[in-house]
Protein backbone atom coordinates (compact mmCIF):
# COMPACT_ATOMS: atom_id res chain seq x y z
CA UNK A 1 0.00 0.00 0.00
CA UNK A 2 2.88 2.41 0.89
CA UNK A 3 5.15 1.18 -1.83
CA UNK A 4 1.17 2.14 -4.12
CA UNK A 5 1.11 5.85 -2.93
CA UNK A 6 4.64 6.17 -3.25
CA UNK A 7 4.74 5.65 -7.26
CA UNK A 8 1.42 7.82 -7.19
CA UNK A 9 3.51 10.69 -5.63
CA UNK A 10 6.59 10.42 -7.80
CA UNK A 11 4.25 9.99 -10.90
CA UNK A 12 2.35 13.04 -9.36
CA UNK A 13 5.17 14.66 -9.16
CA UNK A 14 6.77 13.78 -12.47
CA UNK A 15 3.10 14.83 -13.91
CA UNK A 16 3.64 18.43 -12.48
CA UNK A 17 7.12 18.54 -13.98
CA UNK A 18 6.67 17.56 -17.28
CA UNK A 19 3.32 20.33 -17.16
CA UNK A 20 5.62 22.96 -15.79
CA UNK A 21 8.09 22.20 -18.53
CA UNK A 22 5.60 22.13 -20.82
CA UNK A 23 4.54 25.32 -19.35
CA UNK A 24 8.05 27.20 -19.57
CA UNK A 25 8.44 25.89 -22.88
CA UNK A 26 5.47 27.53 -24.30
CA UNK A 27 6.35 30.73 -22.71
CA UNK A 28 9.68 30.57 -23.70
CA UNK A 29 8.15 29.76 -27.73
CA UNK A 30 5.44 33.00 -26.70
CA UNK A 31 8.71 35.33 -25.41
CA UNK A 32 10.75 34.17 -28.61
CA UNK A 33 7.64 35.32 -30.69
CA UNK A 34 7.44 39.15 -28.88
CA UNK A 35 11.23 39.43 -28.76
CA UNK A 36 11.39 41.95 -31.80
CA UNK A 37 9.04 44.95 -32.54
CA UNK A 38 6.93 44.57 -35.32
CA UNK A 39 4.10 46.70 -37.71
CA UNK A 40 0.81 45.13 -38.21
CA UNK A 41 -0.71 46.29 -41.16
CA UNK A 42 -4.93 46.09 -41.09
CA UNK A 43 -6.65 46.85 -44.11
CA UNK A 44 -10.45 47.66 -44.27
CA UNK A 45 -12.86 49.36 -46.59
CA UNK A 46 -13.75 53.00 -46.46
CA UNK A 47 -12.30 56.51 -47.52
CA UNK A 48 -8.60 57.51 -45.50
CA UNK A 49 -9.21 60.17 -43.20
CA UNK A 50 -7.86 63.57 -43.57
CA UNK A 51 -8.03 65.15 -39.96
CA UNK A 52 -5.60 63.89 -36.61
CA UNK A 53 -8.41 61.77 -35.11
CA UNK A 54 -7.01 58.68 -36.01
CA UNK A 55 -3.87 59.08 -35.95
CA UNK A 56 -4.30 60.53 -31.99
CA UNK A 57 -5.95 56.64 -31.67
CA UNK A 58 -3.39 54.97 -33.11
CA UNK A 59 -0.87 56.85 -31.17
CA UNK A 60 -2.37 55.52 -28.03
CA UNK A 61 -3.46 51.97 -29.35
CA UNK A 62 0.32 51.57 -29.92
CA UNK A 63 1.81 51.97 -26.86
CA UNK A 64 -0.85 49.29 -25.05
CA UNK A 65 -0.13 47.20 -28.45
CA UNK A 66 3.72 47.59 -27.79
CA UNK A 67 3.41 47.25 -23.96
CA UNK A 68 1.09 43.71 -24.54
CA UNK A 69 2.60 42.29 -27.84
CA UNK A 70 5.32 44.34 -28.67
CA UNK A 71 3.75 45.41 -31.93
CA UNK A 72 1.94 48.19 -33.55
CA UNK A 73 -1.20 48.75 -35.66
CA UNK A 74 -1.34 50.37 -38.75
CA UNK A 75 -4.44 50.95 -41.32
CA UNK A 76 -4.41 50.32 -44.81
CA UNK A 77 -7.68 51.71 -46.96
CA UNK A 78 -9.79 50.52 -49.26
CA UNK A 79 -11.47 53.99 -50.80
CA UNK A 80 -15.08 53.08 -51.33
CA UNK A 81 -14.45 53.84 -54.97
CA UNK A 82 -14.65 50.64 -57.07
CA UNK A 83 -13.86 49.32 -53.42
CA UNK A 84 -14.55 45.46 -54.89
CA UNK A 85 -12.11 45.35 -57.91
CA UNK A 86 -9.62 47.08 -56.06
CA UNK A 87 -9.89 45.24 -52.60
CA UNK A 88 -9.44 42.42 -54.47
CA UNK A 89 -6.66 43.11 -56.35
CA UNK A 90 -4.71 44.43 -53.52
CA UNK A 91 -5.57 40.70 -51.78
CA UNK A 92 -4.04 39.43 -54.75
CA UNK A 93 -0.98 40.77 -54.73
CA UNK A 94 0.54 38.71 -51.86
CA UNK A 95 3.38 40.77 -51.03
CA UNK A 96 3.10 40.84 -47.62
CA UNK A 97 2.73 44.17 -47.10
CA UNK A 98 -1.26 43.64 -45.33
CA UNK A 99 -1.40 41.21 -42.55
CA UNK A 100 -5.12 41.87 -40.94
CA UNK A 101 -7.56 41.68 -43.34
CA UNK A 102 -11.42 42.88 -43.01
CA UNK A 103 -13.89 40.76 -44.95
CA UNK A 104 -17.00 39.34 -45.20
CA UNK A 105 -18.73 36.55 -46.89
CA UNK A 106 -21.51 38.15 -48.05
CA UNK A 107 -20.01 41.25 -49.69
CA UNK A 108 -16.65 41.10 -49.55
CA UNK A 109 -16.13 37.61 -51.38
CA UNK A 110 -14.51 35.81 -48.54
CA UNK A 111 -14.92 32.49 -49.67
CA UNK A 112 -13.80 33.25 -53.20
CA UNK A 113 -10.17 35.14 -51.45
CA UNK A 114 -9.85 31.85 -49.42
CA UNK A 115 -10.14 29.51 -52.73
CA UNK A 116 -7.71 31.84 -54.22
CA UNK A 117 -4.82 31.52 -51.82
CA UNK A 118 -5.17 35.04 -50.22
CA UNK A 119 -6.10 34.27 -46.72
CA UNK A 120 -3.86 32.17 -44.33
CA UNK A 121 -5.68 28.52 -43.69
CA UNK A 122 -5.32 28.35 -39.47
CA UNK A 123 -5.21 25.43 -37.57
CA UNK A 124 -7.25 24.85 -33.92
CA UNK A 125 -4.03 25.02 -32.29
CA UNK A 126 -2.96 28.12 -33.94
CA UNK A 127 -6.04 30.04 -32.69
CA UNK A 128 -6.03 28.59 -29.42
CA UNK A 129 -2.36 29.47 -28.63
CA UNK A 130 -2.34 33.16 -30.05
CA UNK A 131 -5.52 34.43 -29.89
CA UNK A 132 -6.73 32.18 -26.67
CA UNK A 133 -9.74 34.76 -25.75
CA UNK A 134 -11.19 34.90 -29.59
CA UNK A 135 -10.89 31.12 -28.88
CA UNK A 136 -12.89 30.67 -26.00
CA UNK A 137 -15.58 33.39 -26.98
CA UNK A 138 -16.73 31.33 -30.13
CA UNK A 139 -18.82 28.19 -29.93
CA UNK A 140 -17.50 24.87 -31.82
CA UNK A 141 -20.57 25.41 -34.17
CA UNK A 142 -19.42 29.07 -35.20
CA UNK A 143 -15.90 27.99 -35.98
CA UNK A 144 -17.46 25.15 -38.20
CA UNK A 145 -19.14 28.39 -40.16
CA UNK A 146 -15.36 29.46 -40.40
CA UNK A 147 -14.25 26.49 -41.88
CA UNK A 148 -12.81 25.30 -45.53
CA UNK A 149 -11.42 21.91 -45.96
CA UNK A 150 -11.16 21.77 -42.14
CA UNK A 151 -9.21 24.97 -41.80
CA UNK A 152 -10.44 27.79 -40.41
CA UNK A 153 -9.77 31.17 -42.24
CA UNK A 154 -12.12 33.48 -41.00
CA UNK A 155 -12.65 35.31 -37.46
CA UNK A 156 -16.46 35.53 -37.32
CA UNK A 157 -18.18 38.91 -35.85
CA UNK A 158 -20.72 37.07 -33.47
CA UNK A 159 -20.73 38.64 -30.22
CA UNK A 160 -22.59 41.28 -31.65
CA UNK A 161 -26.15 42.10 -32.43
CA UNK A 162 -27.10 44.51 -35.58
CA UNK A 163 -29.10 44.53 -38.24
CA UNK A 164 -28.25 44.95 -41.61
CA UNK A 165 -31.22 44.35 -43.27
CA UNK A 166 -31.79 47.14 -46.28
CA UNK A 167 -34.99 49.34 -46.33
CA UNK A 168 -36.03 52.96 -46.58
CA UNK A 169 -35.61 55.89 -43.88
CA UNK A 170 -38.24 57.66 -44.27
CA UNK A 171 -40.34 61.22 -43.18
CA UNK A 172 -42.75 59.19 -40.56
CA UNK A 173 -44.79 62.76 -40.19
CA UNK A 174 -44.90 63.30 -43.78
CA UNK A 175 -46.15 59.79 -44.47
CA UNK A 176 -49.05 60.85 -42.09
CA UNK A 177 -49.41 63.97 -43.72
CA UNK A 178 -50.17 62.30 -46.97
CA UNK A 179 -52.64 60.04 -45.00
CA UNK A 180 -50.78 56.77 -44.21
CA UNK A 181 -50.41 55.15 -41.26
CA UNK A 182 -46.33 54.79 -41.88
CA UNK A 183 -44.83 53.95 -45.32
CA UNK A 184 -45.47 49.72 -44.74
CA UNK A 185 -44.97 48.37 -48.76
CA UNK A 186 -43.87 49.31 -52.03
CA UNK A 187 -47.33 50.92 -52.72
CA UNK A 188 -47.20 53.31 -50.04
CA UNK A 189 -43.66 54.05 -50.86
CA UNK A 190 -45.14 55.09 -53.76
CA UNK A 191 -47.94 57.37 -52.70
CA UNK A 192 -45.45 59.09 -50.33
CA UNK A 193 -43.30 59.80 -52.66
CA UNK A 194 -45.68 60.99 -54.82
CA UNK A 195 -46.84 63.27 -51.91
CA UNK A 196 -43.48 64.78 -51.09
CA UNK A 197 -42.75 65.37 -55.12
CA UNK A 198 -46.28 67.11 -55.39
CA UNK A 199 -46.13 69.25 -52.01
CA UNK A 200 -42.59 70.03 -50.64
CA UNK A 201 -39.96 71.80 -52.83
CA UNK A 202 -37.12 69.06 -53.08
CA UNK A 203 -36.20 66.49 -54.83
CA UNK A 204 -37.63 63.22 -53.25
CA UNK A 205 -34.29 61.20 -53.52
CA UNK A 206 -30.88 62.79 -54.25
CA UNK A 207 -29.52 59.54 -55.14
CA UNK A 208 -26.31 59.26 -56.96
CA UNK A 209 -27.04 56.14 -59.05
CA UNK A 210 -23.04 55.58 -59.63
CA UNK A 211 -22.62 54.86 -55.82
CA UNK A 212 -25.71 53.86 -55.07
CA UNK A 213 -26.51 50.10 -53.02
CA UNK A 214 -30.00 50.09 -54.38
CA UNK A 215 -30.64 46.72 -56.07
CA UNK A 216 -33.57 44.39 -56.70
CA UNK A 217 -33.68 42.25 -54.43
CA UNK A 218 -35.40 44.32 -51.50
CA UNK A 219 -38.66 44.13 -53.63
CA UNK A 220 -37.93 40.70 -54.16
CA UNK A 221 -37.70 39.93 -50.86
CA UNK A 222 -40.54 42.16 -50.21
CA UNK A 223 -43.22 40.52 -52.84
CA UNK A 224 -41.77 37.08 -52.13
CA UNK A 225 -40.45 34.65 -50.10
CA UNK A 226 -36.60 34.99 -51.60
CA UNK A 227 -33.54 34.18 -49.27
CA UNK A 228 -30.29 35.54 -50.58
CA UNK A 229 -27.39 32.45 -50.62
CA UNK A 230 -24.53 34.34 -49.26
CA UNK A 231 -20.28 34.18 -50.56
CA UNK A 232 -21.47 33.70 -54.41
CA UNK A 233 -21.70 37.40 -55.79
CA UNK A 234 -21.69 40.80 -53.70
CA UNK A 235 -24.78 40.80 -56.84
CA UNK A 236 -27.11 38.70 -54.67
CA UNK A 237 -27.99 37.08 -57.64
CA UNK A 238 -28.94 33.30 -56.41
CA UNK A 239 -30.76 31.56 -53.36
CA UNK A 240 -33.65 29.88 -52.56
CA UNK A 241 -37.43 30.22 -51.54
CA UNK A 242 -38.21 30.01 -47.31
CA UNK A 243 -41.16 27.56 -49.08
CA UNK A 244 -38.53 25.67 -50.41
CA UNK A 245 -35.00 25.95 -49.59
CA UNK A 246 -33.46 22.71 -51.04
CA UNK A 247 -34.07 24.28 -54.85
CA UNK A 248 -31.86 27.02 -55.78
CA UNK A 249 -32.74 29.42 -58.27
CA UNK A 250 -32.14 33.31 -59.16
CA UNK A 251 -35.13 35.65 -59.28
CA UNK A 252 -33.03 37.75 -61.30
CA UNK A 253 -33.25 35.26 -64.14
CA UNK A 254 -36.34 33.49 -63.61
CA UNK A 255 -40.10 34.56 -61.98
CA UNK A 256 -42.29 37.87 -62.29
CA UNK A 257 -40.82 40.22 -59.27
CA UNK A 258 -37.89 41.73 -61.36
CA UNK A 259 -40.33 42.78 -64.15
CA UNK A 260 -42.49 43.86 -61.87
CA UNK A 261 -40.00 45.97 -60.05
CA UNK A 262 -38.64 47.12 -63.75
CA UNK A 263 -42.07 48.85 -64.29
CA UNK A 264 -42.34 50.65 -60.96
CA UNK A 265 -38.80 51.67 -60.88
CA UNK A 266 -39.74 53.59 -64.61
CA UNK A 267 -43.15 55.19 -63.34
CA UNK A 268 -40.86 56.55 -60.27
CA UNK A 269 -37.97 57.56 -62.60
CA UNK A 270 -40.94 59.17 -64.95
CA UNK A 271 -42.41 60.44 -61.77
CA UNK A 272 -39.08 62.89 -60.99
CA UNK A 273 -38.55 60.81 -57.52
CA UNK A 274 -34.61 61.28 -58.95
CA UNK A 275 -32.78 63.75 -60.38
CA UNK A 276 -32.90 63.56 -64.48
CA UNK A 277 -29.06 62.83 -64.59
CA UNK A 278 -29.02 59.90 -61.96
CA UNK A 279 -25.84 57.96 -62.67
CA UNK A 280 -23.76 62.11 -63.46
CA UNK A 281 -25.53 64.09 -60.99
CA UNK A 282 -23.47 65.59 -58.49
CA UNK A 283 -25.28 66.24 -55.14
CA UNK A 284 -22.93 68.77 -53.80
CA UNK A 285 -21.49 69.01 -50.11
CA UNK A 286 -24.09 66.88 -48.67
CA UNK A 287 -24.81 63.11 -49.83
CA UNK A 288 -28.51 61.96 -50.08
CA UNK A 289 -28.06 60.66 -46.08
CA UNK A 290 -26.97 64.44 -44.84
CA UNK A 291 -29.73 66.11 -47.07
CA UNK A 292 -32.39 63.40 -45.63
CA UNK A 293 -31.07 64.64 -41.74
CA UNK A 294 -31.32 68.11 -43.22
CA UNK A 295 -34.99 67.58 -44.11
CA UNK A 296 -33.76 68.24 -47.78
CA UNK A 297 -34.63 64.98 -49.11
CA UNK A 298 -37.33 62.13 -48.32
CA UNK A 299 -35.72 59.12 -48.20
CA UNK A 300 -32.99 57.17 -47.47
CA UNK A 301 -31.73 54.18 -48.41
CA UNK A 302 -29.48 51.70 -46.38
CA UNK A 303 -29.31 49.34 -43.44
CA UNK A 304 -31.74 49.58 -39.79
CA UNK A 305 -28.54 50.12 -38.32
CA UNK A 306 -27.77 53.33 -40.07
CA UNK A 307 -31.44 54.17 -39.13
CA UNK A 308 -31.21 53.77 -35.31
CA UNK A 309 -27.29 54.77 -34.90
CA UNK A 310 -26.96 57.12 -37.28
CA UNK A 311 -30.10 59.24 -38.86
CA UNK A 312 -33.24 58.66 -36.27
CA UNK A 313 -31.91 61.11 -33.33
CA UNK A 314 -30.04 63.63 -36.17
CA UNK A 315 -33.14 64.18 -38.02
CA UNK A 316 -34.64 65.20 -34.85
CA UNK A 317 -32.08 67.32 -33.85
CA UNK A 318 -31.52 69.51 -37.13
CA UNK A 319 -35.34 69.85 -38.49
CA UNK A 320 -37.60 70.57 -34.40
CA UNK A 321 -40.71 68.45 -35.36
CA UNK A 322 -39.67 65.84 -37.67
CA UNK A 323 -39.42 62.20 -37.51
CA UNK A 324 -38.32 59.14 -39.07
CA UNK A 325 -39.96 55.54 -39.94
CA UNK A 326 -38.36 52.57 -41.75
CA UNK A 327 -39.83 50.60 -44.06
CA UNK A 328 -37.76 46.91 -44.21
CA UNK A 329 -37.20 45.14 -47.16
CA UNK A 330 -39.78 42.15 -46.61
CA UNK A 331 -41.89 43.73 -44.32
CA UNK A 332 -44.95 42.81 -46.20
CA UNK A 333 -44.01 39.32 -46.44
CA UNK A 334 -42.41 39.45 -43.12
CA UNK A 335 -39.00 38.10 -45.14
CA UNK A 336 -36.53 38.84 -42.91
CA UNK A 337 -33.06 36.62 -42.54
CA UNK A 338 -30.64 37.27 -39.27
CA UNK A 339 -27.17 38.07 -40.93
CA UNK A 340 -24.73 35.49 -41.42
CA UNK A 341 -22.03 35.43 -38.38
CA UNK A 342 -19.52 36.56 -41.12
CA UNK A 343 -21.26 39.59 -42.12
CA UNK A 344 -18.16 41.29 -40.84
CA UNK A 345 -15.06 38.82 -40.41
CA UNK A 346 -11.35 39.13 -39.94
CA UNK A 347 -8.80 36.78 -42.02
CA UNK A 348 -5.08 36.93 -41.88
CA UNK A 349 -3.23 37.45 -45.04
CA UNK A 350 -1.65 34.23 -46.73
CA UNK A 351 1.87 36.83 -47.20
CA UNK A 352 1.92 38.13 -43.73
CA UNK A 353 5.14 37.81 -42.43
CA UNK A 354 3.80 37.89 -38.88
CA UNK A 355 0.64 35.59 -38.76
CA UNK A 356 1.05 34.41 -35.00
CA UNK A 357 1.91 38.49 -34.41
CA UNK A 358 -1.44 39.55 -36.68
CA UNK A 359 -3.46 36.87 -34.32
CA UNK A 360 -2.17 38.14 -30.90
CA UNK A 361 -3.33 42.05 -32.00
CA UNK A 362 -6.31 40.88 -33.09
CA UNK A 363 -7.24 39.29 -29.68
CA UNK A 364 -6.29 42.00 -27.97
CA UNK A 365 -8.27 44.66 -30.15
CA UNK A 366 -11.76 42.09 -29.88
CA UNK A 367 -11.17 41.50 -25.97
CA UNK A 368 -9.21 43.99 -24.27
CA UNK A 369 -11.40 46.58 -22.83
CA UNK A 370 -8.64 49.48 -23.63
CA UNK A 371 -8.17 48.64 -27.12
CA UNK A 372 -11.32 47.56 -28.32
CA UNK A 373 -12.57 51.05 -26.93
CA UNK A 374 -9.54 52.95 -28.35
CA UNK A 375 -10.48 51.03 -32.15
CA UNK A 376 -13.91 51.73 -31.89
CA UNK A 377 -14.44 54.76 -29.95
CA UNK A 378 -10.95 57.04 -30.10
CA UNK A 379 -9.61 58.07 -27.10
CA UNK A 380 -11.92 59.18 -24.00
CA UNK A 381 -11.54 63.10 -23.17
CA UNK A 382 -10.26 64.06 -26.46
CA UNK A 383 -12.68 62.23 -29.36
CA UNK A 384 -15.71 61.54 -26.93
CA UNK A 385 -16.76 61.25 -23.01
CA UNK A 386 -18.63 59.30 -20.85
CA UNK A 387 -21.78 61.22 -19.35
CA UNK A 388 -23.74 60.32 -15.76
CA UNK A 389 -25.33 57.35 -17.40
CA UNK A 390 -21.88 55.83 -18.70
CA UNK A 391 -23.44 56.68 -22.00
CA UNK A 392 -20.80 57.88 -24.57
CA UNK A 393 -21.01 61.34 -26.37
CA UNK A 394 -19.01 63.24 -28.99
CA UNK A 395 -16.67 65.86 -27.37
CA UNK A 396 -17.16 69.26 -29.53
CA UNK A 397 -14.92 70.22 -32.15
CA UNK A 398 -13.11 66.67 -31.80
CA UNK A 399 -11.97 64.63 -34.85
CA UNK A 400 -13.75 61.42 -35.00
CA UNK A 401 -11.90 58.43 -35.84
CA UNK A 402 -12.06 56.31 -39.68
CA UNK A 403 -11.34 52.43 -38.47
CA UNK A 404 -14.43 50.82 -39.90
CA UNK A 405 -13.42 47.92 -37.51
CA UNK A 406 -16.45 46.19 -38.45
CA UNK A 407 -14.81 42.56 -37.85
CA UNK A 408 -14.76 42.01 -34.60
CA UNK A 409 -16.80 44.03 -32.36
CA UNK A 410 -18.26 42.48 -28.91
CA UNK A 411 -21.23 43.19 -27.27
CA UNK A 412 -19.62 42.20 -23.81
CA UNK A 413 -17.62 45.71 -24.28
CA UNK A 414 -19.75 47.85 -26.51
CA UNK A 415 -20.42 51.02 -24.86
CA UNK A 416 -23.76 52.33 -25.84
CA UNK A 417 -23.80 55.88 -27.26
CA UNK A 418 -25.56 58.77 -26.99
CA UNK A 419 -26.64 59.15 -30.99
CA UNK A 420 -28.38 55.99 -30.71
CA UNK A 421 -32.19 55.52 -30.75
CA UNK A 422 -32.10 52.30 -28.49
CA UNK A 423 -35.91 52.90 -27.53
CA UNK A 424 -36.19 52.36 -31.48
CA UNK A 425 -33.46 49.73 -31.77
CA UNK A 426 -35.21 47.99 -29.13
CA UNK A 427 -38.31 48.14 -30.65
CA UNK A 428 -37.37 47.00 -34.69
CA UNK A 429 -35.67 44.33 -32.84
CA UNK A 430 -38.53 43.04 -30.95
CA UNK A 431 -40.52 42.92 -34.56
CA UNK A 432 -37.77 41.20 -36.17
CA UNK A 433 -37.20 38.31 -33.57
CA UNK A 434 -41.00 37.30 -34.36
CA UNK A 435 -40.65 36.73 -37.85
CA UNK A 436 -36.72 36.02 -38.65
CA UNK A 437 -34.98 32.91 -39.69
CA UNK A 438 -31.25 31.87 -38.91
CA UNK A 439 -29.47 31.99 -42.38
CA UNK A 440 -29.72 28.57 -43.43
CA UNK A 441 -26.30 28.20 -44.80
CA UNK A 442 -24.38 29.30 -43.09
CA UNK A 443 -22.11 25.92 -43.23
CA UNK A 444 -21.97 25.77 -46.89
CA UNK A 445 -18.51 27.09 -48.42
CA UNK A 446 -19.67 27.64 -52.17
CA UNK A 447 -17.46 26.78 -54.82
CA UNK A 448 -16.84 28.58 -57.07
CA UNK A 449 -14.34 27.13 -59.27
CA UNK A 450 -16.34 24.92 -61.86
CA UNK A 451 -18.43 28.11 -62.93
CA UNK A 452 -15.58 30.74 -62.50
CA UNK A 453 -15.66 32.03 -65.98
CA UNK A 454 -19.51 31.57 -66.40
CA UNK A 455 -20.13 33.65 -63.08
CA UNK A 456 -17.86 36.59 -63.70
CA UNK A 457 -19.65 36.96 -67.51
CA UNK A 458 -22.94 36.50 -65.36
CA UNK A 459 -21.95 39.24 -63.11
CA UNK A 460 -20.59 41.57 -66.05
CA UNK A 461 -23.86 41.43 -67.42
CA UNK A 462 -25.75 42.10 -64.52
CA UNK A 463 -23.30 45.10 -64.28
CA UNK A 464 -24.37 46.63 -67.37
CA UNK A 465 -28.40 45.87 -67.17
CA UNK A 466 -29.06 46.45 -63.68
CA UNK A 467 -28.43 50.08 -63.09
CA UNK A 468 -30.96 50.95 -66.06
CA UNK A 469 -33.71 48.33 -64.11
CA UNK A 470 -33.17 50.37 -61.03
CA UNK A 471 -33.27 53.47 -61.95
CA UNK A 472 -35.90 53.13 -64.57
CA UNK A 473 -33.63 54.25 -67.60
CA UNK A 474 -35.80 51.86 -70.10
CA UNK A 475 -39.14 52.73 -71.98
CA UNK A 476 -40.19 48.78 -72.00
CA UNK A 477 -39.37 47.32 -69.05
CA UNK A 478 -40.33 43.75 -70.10
CA UNK A 479 -38.33 43.76 -73.37
CA UNK A 480 -35.31 44.89 -71.30
CA UNK A 481 -35.77 42.58 -68.42
CA UNK A 482 -36.30 39.77 -71.48
CA UNK A 483 -33.05 40.74 -73.60
CA UNK A 484 -31.09 40.82 -69.71
CA UNK A 485 -31.89 37.31 -69.43
CA UNK A 486 -31.27 36.21 -72.65
CA UNK A 487 -27.60 37.52 -72.38
CA UNK A 488 -27.60 35.63 -68.89
CA UNK A 489 -28.47 32.50 -70.43
CA UNK A 490 -25.74 33.12 -73.08
CA UNK A 491 -23.30 33.50 -70.44
CA UNK A 492 -23.80 30.44 -68.62
CA UNK A 493 -26.31 31.04 -65.85
CA UNK A 494 -27.95 28.08 -66.45
CA UNK A 495 -24.99 26.18 -66.24
CA UNK A 496 -23.82 28.55 -62.80
CA UNK A 497 -27.91 27.31 -61.09
CA UNK A 498 -27.05 23.48 -61.84
CA UNK A 499 -23.49 23.65 -60.38
CA UNK A 500 -24.85 25.07 -57.37
CA UNK A 501 -28.02 23.05 -56.86
CA UNK A 502 -25.69 20.11 -56.78
CA UNK A 503 -23.92 21.79 -53.90
CA UNK A 504 -26.65 22.70 -52.29
CA UNK A 505 -27.88 18.62 -52.87
CA UNK A 506 -24.57 17.38 -51.20
CA UNK A 507 -25.21 19.78 -47.77
CA UNK A 508 -28.37 18.60 -47.02
CA UNK A 509 -27.09 15.19 -47.65
CA UNK A 510 -24.64 15.65 -45.57
CA UNK A 511 -27.25 16.59 -43.01
CA UNK A 512 -29.12 13.44 -42.59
Amino acid sequence: MKIKCLKSIVLAMSCFGAISCSKEISRKADSDITNHHVIITYLTTGNKPNDSGTSEMLEKLNERLTKLVNAELVIYYIPWNNYQTNYNLKLAEKDGSIDLIGTATDWLDAWKNASLGNFLPMSDEMIQKYAPKTWASVSKEHWDVCRMNGKIYLFPEDNYTQWTNHGFMYRLDWAKEAGLNGVHSWEDMTKYLTYVKNTKNIMPWNSNGASSTFHPEGYIQSKSDFIIADGITSTNMFGTRKSNMKKLYSPIYEGKELVEYAKLMRQWNQSGFWPENVFTSNVGNMDNREQFCNGLTAVEQHHTQTWYTQVYKKLQKNVPGADSGFFWFGEESKNVVYQTITHGAMAVSAASKHPERALMVYDLLRNDRECYELINYGVEGIQYKKNASGYREPIPGAHAIVTNYWWGRNDALEVRDTATAWDVFDNINEIYSKCKIEYPFSQIVWDLSKISSELDSVTDIYGQYMGNICYGQVSNPEEYVAEFRAKLKDAGIDKVISEFQRQLDAFYSNQK
